[in-house]
């Protein structure tokens, strides 16, 4: 056989690879070590994307600058949400002192049979199990201290995370919408065309989901406090808004909200608690055919596959933060796929649309 002649591969070639490697090995290592870094990157984009709108409604109507608008932004917000924790947690804390105040009571009617608690702890048994496990009480409550000095320290790591977040999101509705601009600005005019198309789309996926699901979850709550009160259910106001934040969560929220509700609306009443399963199944079909379609009418449309897909991954990932992520998420990735897709079929829209009825922007713009 004839002498075949073999080609060298360059030292040239074989040391870009070798450094491509090792550039690309490091990169994954520092991706890793700057995970939390890159989360809180994330998180804060988010809430920059749908806090952004507001702004811009603030600074279109009061004529203020970006800066004076998102601070505002900022503070209504911070406003709202300590206004729901203060009438979350007030009643728990009123409710708590007024508990420790009569426990005393409590204890003898327990003891003697008498009220709610005496006969549940009659049936049940209940004074001879506390005696039997009399010494695994006390040693758990003496462990109490110690668990809630651990709970401060991780709610006090919590705070400064979401202060950094907040803080980042604010920096980047001062200083986004001009980076990107500088940024698609270099960009051919066909492709920045399209850069735009599907930066409004994903846009407007994000903050129609958020704000959606809130008015979503504001009826829930609503309509959880009246149904409470219709039944004469104490502690209505707290658990109201349990219900609304929980409804927050994908999938299950609306489950996790109803539980404890309908527990409470038992030991109220059996006629409470039955009514109460009856509110929650009523609502839920209402919801999942009625009021969701109607309010998710302008955002993107996802596929209830993807949702379930996109809520486990989420949560896989980052918990109850990557749940309430996820979905958002996948509204964008399906903007870009939908864009790709057009694009590889060589009918990209001449004009960018919105929403699941493909809307033009114009019109919509127009709206506004």
């Amino acid at each position: 056989m004839p002498d075949q002649a073999t080609e060298r591969v360059p030292y040239r070639t074989i040391i870009a690879t070798i450094a491509l490697v090792i550039v690309a090995y490091a990169l994954v290592k520092l991706s890793i070590l700057l995970f939390r870094i890159e989360i809180l990157l994330v998180v804060a984009a988010f809430f920059a994307t749908v806090l952004n709108p507001p702004t811009e409604f603030v600074m279109r109507h009061a004529r203020v600058r970006r800066g004076v608008a998102a601070l505002l932004v900022f503070l209504t917000g911070a406003v709202l949400v300590g206004a729901m924790l203060y009438a979350f947690i007030r009643p728990i804390v009123h409710e708590g002192s007024k508990f420790g105040n009569n426990f005393s009571t409590y204890v003898d009617d327990a003891k003697a049979g008498r009220g709610t608690v005496g006969h549940v702890v009659k049936r049940y048994k209940l004074d001879d199990w506390v005696n039997r496990n009399k010494k695994n009480i006390q040693n758990s409550l003496q462990h109490v201290g110690t668990g809630a000095l651990k709970a401060a320290r991780s709610a006090a790591v919590v705070v400064a995370e979401l202060l950094t977040v907040f803080v980042m999101a604010f920096m980047m509705i001062m200083y986004g919408p001009g980076m990107l601009e500088g940024g698609v600005g270099m960009l051919s005019p066909p492709t920045e065309k399209r850069v735009r198309a599907i930066g409004r789309d994903a846009s407007r996926a994000i903050t129609g989901y958020v704000f959606g699901n809130l008015l979503i979850s504001v009826i829930a709550g609503m309509v959880t406090y009246v149904s409470l009160w219709i039944l004469g259910v104490p502690f209505r106001g707290v658990l109201a808004l349990f219900v609304g934040f929980a409804d927050l969560i994908p999938l299950v929220g609306a489950t996790l909200g109803a539980v404890p509700t309908i527990g409470v609306a038992f030991l109220h009443s059996t006629t409470a608690g039955i009514a109460m399963i009856a509110v929650y199944i009523v609502y839920q079909q209402i919801e999942n055919h009625v009021i969701q379609p109607a309010i998710m009418a302008k955002t993107v449309a996802i596929n209830q596959l993807v949702v379930l897909v996109a809520a486990l991954i989420g949560a896989e990932l980052l918990g109850l933060v990557g749940a309430l992520l996820a979905i958002p998420a996948a509204g964008v990735i399906q903007v870009i796929v939908r864009d790709v897709y057009d694009e590889r079929q060589r009918r990209l829209k001449p004009e960018p649309t919105v929403g699941a009825d493909e809307i033009p922007v114009s019109h919509v713009e127009a709206g506004d």
